[in-house]
């Protein structure tokens, strides 16, 4: 099993403790990629108009400042760190022990400035959206997609692919071939008869929910079709086939926050 999310926007402020050791953080081989992406936005972050190179609010002037000492800010594991609606509903911190090892072997969180994650690596607090630009690197998802898929397809193993991720950050990598025929996209919807996603916000905490199922429940099939059956039980789901070889499944979730 292999749960993908995206980093999330909203972080948690760490008031201590050691800096980020980047040759601690999983995935070494993403190591060359991850400081140049460090250097470039230490670069860029201690320029006046940070925020509007980064793409960014002009009201996060102070978090786009800070990013010019997060090699030296204290940090925290990744579960704590990112913050999001999806990180509560998905509520790492009050797993049990089994649980939590699942999480930790299960879920790969693709982040802007370090590629890839596990929820137990050490960081420190950031600001970097995978929709940005950073000087000599480029579009973001250009950046990663080529680490990404040398490191990604050998985490996925044989198992199902779970990809829960928002839209930019599933440009930074896609699976394709035969990962592709056993990878469910989660879409969030209002009901059976629309089509209509929900709002953000909601099918954010939806695919939190839904990962949380997953690890609590142990849920690890073979296939697709096995990954709706044990989630129906929690939730009302419509499993629609790839519409080509070439292409993930797609896995309908009714809104469960109504």
């Amino acid at each position: 099993m292999l749960i993908l999310l995206p980093a999330s926007d909203a972080k948690a402020q760490v008031h201590g403790g050691r800096p980020v050791e980047l040759d601690g953080l999983s995935f070494p081989t993403l190591g060359p990629t991850r400081a140049a992406v460090l250097d470039a936005l230490m670069e860029v972050s201690a320029t006046p108009d940070a925020p509007r190179r980064l793409g960014l609010r002009p009201g996060l002037a102070d978090a786009v400042r800070a990013n010019v000492e997060v090699l030296d800010a204290p940090a925290g594991p990744a579960r704590a760190i990112y913050a999001g609606v999806l990180y509560q509903a998905l509520g790492l911190d009050d797993l049990d022990a089994t649980a939590a090892r699942r999480a930790e072997a299960w879920i790969v969180v693709v982040s802007a400035l370090w590629g890839a994650l596990r929820v137990g690596d050490r960081i420190p607090t950031y600001r970097l959206d995978m929709c940005g630009r950073l000087p000599g690197l480029g579009h973001l998802p250009d950046v990663w997609r080529g680490p990404l898929s040398d490191v990604l397809p050998g985490r996925a193993g044989t198992g199902v692919v779970v990809d829960g991720r928002s839209a930019g950050y599933a440009t930074a990598w896609r699976p394709t071939g035969a990962l592709a025929a056993r990878t469910v996209v989660l879409k969030v919807l209002r009901d059976r008869e629309g089509s209509r996603p929900v709002a953000s916000h909601n099918a954010k905490v939806a695919r939190g929910l839904v990962a949380r199922a997953i690890v609590t429940d142990a849920i690890d099939p073979p296939d697709p079709d096995g990954l709706a059956t044990a989630l129906s039980t929690r939730f009302d789901v419509d499993l629609r086939e790839a519409a080509s070889a070439n292409r993930a499944w797609e896995l309908r979730v009714i809104d469960p926050t109504g």
